[in-house]
């Protein structure tokens, strides 16, 4: 065997224009790649409008409806690093049909399912294919799109999340009221077939063109040591954070990650390059990641509570009242307007006025949200206009702090990071709440607003209650806009000390000809 027929061919050199203007169809293949994202994203919410059918047509028990719901956040952040770094080796293209594919099957699965069983199982389904899609529609805008426009193209991606999170409780009241639960999933289907021709007619093929082999021990590793994780974190406020099913997953899901960590450390071929830590733009941007969703998820959750339990809305008005914080997003990002404040502030200062901003706005509903909606509409529209400039800004700081060439990895690290802050704010802002509404109400409150209520024997004690559980909402809130404003203040630093050259931009890391890596 000669010496050309044992080395494989090199990739083509990259066309400079292609580098240097992006994809010549890159706005039409960002349009078909966010609608992959938004049937993914309207999952994670539609399913709540519909708990109460499910309840009665499927008989399903309140621990039937909450895995339901939790089997498809678990198996979805349990995959994300593992899918992205699937996209990198085997195509970017080939993980984008493959996740649509998975996701269409499963929503059928559970537009048809008859049992309680069969519903969890399709959910989890759903998760894989959605991990898929969530890793890769990041990862292809990137590769699409030249540095110059990479910041409105994120910031476009960023928005499809915010739209997703409205409309999801919307467009499931909308088919609920027309139709049975089934729809609400089979909806997924004509657009997943669009998708699939989409895909194929327009998104070029994409891969990381060293072909490092499969870290196999690292991707079962993150899957369960995340997976683990976050099932502690969402099983918390339900039994208990001292309770041993939630202790055990807590446990297992660290020691897991902390294998994980190890074995990446001493492998010539890492799934995760622990090199990118070294790299400040890159620990700026996740330390601000974690906590601008930390903040945002459990102040979310408590808002809805509030418009709820305080203020007496509905399920569906309060989804609705919701919806300025997502329509700002949407129109701040569509229209390019948060990405020219990015480029005019510049990264660090950009992710430090918007989590400031952001800041205001959770600290406003905390203030005044007792006094009726207006104040909670001043604060929405002050955490939408942070939300449209800090988000992108971080995501970018991610994205572009990791070669090109790992950016499905990089799209798995802020999938990650989104769902373990998410679910991190829900848990202990959550548990802040109700520590405090106990101290107030006093020991018979239950642990919950509607069992206090039950209990309360006159309007007096009923005004009591809620003004309690209003008070302890303020105090949650103040956590939450806390946590917001240490990251943005931290992540700007870290940023900007990168950018004024205190640390290398980034760690060069060379292979080896046996293939192991080291700091150049």
């Amino acid at each position: 065997m000669t010496a050309a027929a044992e080395s494989p061919a090199p990739a083509p050199a990259p066309d400079p224009t292609t580098e240097a203007q992006g994809h010549p169809q890159r706005w039409l293949i960002l349009g078909v790649i966010c609608l992959a994202e938004l049937v993914v994203l309207l999952d994670n919410t539609v399913l709540t409008v519909a708990i109460p059918s499910l309840t009665r047509e499927l008989a399903a028990s309140t621990s039937d409806i909450q895995w339901m719901i939790n089997a498809y956040a678990l198996v979805q952040s349990g995959l994300l690093l593992t899918a992205g770094n699937a996209a990198d080796r085997y195509g970017r293209r080939k993980m984008l049909l493959a996740g649509l594919v998975l996701f269409g099957i499963g929503s059928v699965v559970a537009g048809l399912a008859t049992t309680s069983a069969q519903l969890i199982a399709a959910r989890a389904g759903m998760g894989v294919g959605g991990a898929l899609l969530l890793t890769t529609t990041l990862a292809v805008a990137m590769q699409i799109f030249a540095p110059h426009e990479q910041a409105r193209a994120i910031g476009i991606w960023a928005a499809v999340n915010a739209l997703g999170f409205a409309a999801g409780p919307l467009i499931g009241g909308v088919l609920l009221n027309h139709f049975w639960w089934g729809s609400i999933f089979l909806i997924n289907v004509p657009v997943v077939l669009i998708g699939l021709v989409a895909v194929v007619a327009l998104v070029p093929e994409s891969k990381n063109p060293r072909g490092d082999r499969p870290d196999l021990v690292g991707a079962l590793l993150s899957t369960v040591g995340m997976t683990s994780l976050v099932y502690a974190i969402i099983s918390g406020p339900e039994h208990g954070w001292s309770s041993p099913a939630v202790l055990a997953g807590a446990g297992l899901g660290l020691a897991v990650l902390t294998g994980f960590v190890l074995w990446e450390l001493r492998i010539p071929h890492p799934m995760l390059d622990m090199s990118f830590f070294r790299d400040k733009r890159f620990t700026g941007a996740v330390a601000g990641a974690v906590l601008i969703t930390f903040g945002m998820g459990g102040s979310l959750f408590l808002l809805t509570q509030h418009l709820q339990f305080v203020l007496g809305y509905g399920p569906l008005e309060a989804g609705l009242r919701t919806a300025p914080l997502a329509l700002t997003v949407v129109v701040l990002n569509f229209s390019g307007i948060s990405a020219r404040w990015t480029r005019r502030l510049g990264t660090p200062a950009a992710i430090g006025v918007g989590m400031s901003m952001l800041a205001v706005g959770v600290t406003s509903i905390a203030l005044f949200a007792s006094d009726g909606y207006a104040g909670v509409l001043a604060g929405l529209l002050f955490i939408g206009v942070g939300c449209a400039i800090a988000n992108p800004a971080m995501a970018l700081a991610i994205m572009s702090s990791i070669p090109k060439e790992k950016a499905g990895v990089g799209a798995g690290i802020n999938g990650t990071l989104a769902e373990f802050g998410n679910g991190l704010g829900v848990a202990v802002l959550g548990a802040v709440l109700n520590s405090r509404f106990a101290a107030l109400v006093g020991a018979g409150a239950a642990g919950s607003f509607p069992a206090a209520m039950a209990a309360a024997d006159s309007g007096a004690a009923r005004e009591r209650v809620t003004e309690s559980f209003s008070t302890g909402l303020s105090t949650s809130q103040f956590v939450g806009a806390a946590a917001v404003l240490t990251g943005g203040l931290l992540a700007a630093y870290l940023l900007s000390r990168a950018e004024r050259g205190a640390e290398p931009e980034s760690v060069p890391v060379e292979k080896t000809e046996q293939g192991a890596s080291r700091v150049a």
